[in-house]
């Protein structure tokens, strides 16, 4: 079965991770001819960048090789179930399938817990435990505005 051929080379590369001072996560991106276009490792620490999350690695790097930011013929595998904010980045990439292996709860018993981020999402943005502050200006729609008006823009 490929797809457990592709979930062992994920978590290879979160040992691989670990053991070169990064978290415990790994991910791949194959291409719709069964390549690997993209690969990541957690190296949020390493890189002091909080967004450094494998599945992203793996996405940029599959972006940067393909020269799209539209990963719709591709499929992520990842070591654990992706987080909110690779959920999130595997959305707007716009990525057919996922799959993974370990899950929300064998990543918090690790110590990475992001159920708190699900339950914020949930609640509205006066509500949430991260101040959110809403402030009206009168050219706050004026980026839209000249989006919509963009003749020669390039959805995504």
């Amino acid at each position: 079965m490929k797809e457990k051929h592709y979930l062992h080379q994920t978590v290879q590369l979160a040992i691989d991770s670990v053991r070169s001072g990064g978290g415990p996560f790994g991910a791949i991106v194959i291409g719709q001819d069964g390549h690997i276009i993209g690969t990541g490792q957690n190296i949020v620490t390493k890189a002091n960048d909080p967004t450094a999350h494998a599945e992203i690695q793996a996405i940029r790097q599959a972006c940067e090789n393909l020269n799209t930011f539209d990963l719709s013929s591709c499929t992520l595998y990842a070591s654990c179930e992706p987080c909110p904010m690779c959920l999130g980045a595997i959305y707007w990439a716009k990525i057919e399938k996922v799959y993974y292996t370990a899950d929300q709860q064998q990543a918090a018993a690790g110590g990475f817990d992001d159920q708190f981020i699900y339950k914020e999402l949930n609640k509205t943005p006066e509500e949430r435990d991260l101040s959110f502050h809403s402030i009206d200006l009168d050219e706050n729609n004026q980026p839209f505005e000249e989006w919509i008006d963009k003749d020669d823009k390039e959805q995504y």
